[in-house]
């Protein structure tokens, strides 16, 4: 199976599969001598995991998962060198649990029969490497990536769940650490809770919409042809299991702005360099990073799971 590896200068592969003896990423082109730890990692897996937080997640799927188990890397005295690390997170139910009522069936909203299809493989426990298992390999690998990119502060919340989105008179980044939806707006997550409830209860499901800030991104990331940071950052994005969509800035609302609302204007500071006027581009112009923060940069939509 091919494409299993993700970007170019700082390039990640997964490997291992739902329901397998371990799932993991080797990662290339870390610069070295970066103090690294399992511990350091673990802080975003356990954001990953449903329920993992004080309060359980309403309507979040219950199921338990083994702590992220290592960090394999050459290294000397001084730190990391340049050869690849290597993270690996234990799988924490190997055996088939009953979790699709017939195995002779595909589930629908999953890959079952495609995966079938393409490489003669029907894994009824869990699908696979088409599973969403697989992104806690990227978590692990992303834990990394921060720390090469210190800089850099990226965060994300969730700012509607079905038909029900936040009022961002009260959007608040530090209330998203504060409750179990990751959710700004502290009242918004109050009513989910009880909706969430509601829906787990009839045994269905409700999509979400997922929205992303990277603030201190400088000048000059992507290329302006086939390495362009917008698309880059949506072709990750769609990559995750049940992403349906992608807005990058003012996403598909510049359709309905003219010319000259939707142009990012621009003044010369002091010192020669342009101060941007609003931020419709989402910090990217051709391809480029334009040093804004990518506020609202992307908002990725994920449709209901079966």
């Amino acid at each position: 199976m091919s494409h299993n590896s993700f970007g170019h200068l700082f390039r990640v592969t997964t490997f291992g599969e739902s329901h397998g003896p371990a799932l993991g990423a080797v990662v290339d082109g870390c610069p070295p001598r970066i103090p690294l730890t399992a511990a350091e990692i673990q802080v975003f897996l356990d954001k990953r995991k449903p329920g993992s937080r004080a309060s359980p997640r309403k309507g979040a799927r219950r199921r338990s998962q083994n702590p992220f188990r290592r960090v394999r890397r050459r290294a000397g005295p001084a730190g990391d060198d340049r050869n690849p690390n290597r993270a690996g997170d234990r799988e924490h139910r190997p055996a088939f649990q009953g979790l699709w009522r017939d195995r002779a069936e595909y589930r629908p909203g999953h890959a079952d029969y495609v995966y079938d299809a393409k490489y003669g493989i029907r894994d009824y426990r869990g699908g696979g490497r088409s599973s969403a298992r697989e992104t806690a390999a990227r978590v692990a690998a992303g834990g990394l990536a921060r720390k090469v990119i210190e800089g850099v502060s990226i965060r994300g919340a969730m700012v509607q769940i079905g038909p029900h989105k936040i009022d961002r008179a009260r959007f608040d980044w530090e209330e998203v650490e504060k409750n179990p939806f990751f959710c700004p707006d502290r009242q918004a997550a109050e009513r989910w809770a009880d909706y969430l409830d509601d829906i787990r209860k009839s045994g269905s499901s409700i999509g979400a919409v997922i929205e992303l800030e990277a603030v201190g991104v400088p000048v000059g990331w992507g290329a302006p042809i086939y390495g362009k940071l917008d698309s880059e950052l949506a072709s990750a994005l769609m990559s995750i299991n049940a992403v349906k969509g992608v807005e990058i800035g003012a996403g598909f609302a510049a359709a309905e702005l003219t010319g000259e609302a939707n142009a990012d204007e621009n003044a010369l500071s002091p010192n020669g360099a342009p101060v941007f006027l609003s931020n419709n581009a989402g910090g990217v112009l051709g391809g480029i990073s334009t040093g804004q923060p990518m506020s609202r940069a992307s908002r990725s939509s994920r449709h209901p799971r079966s």
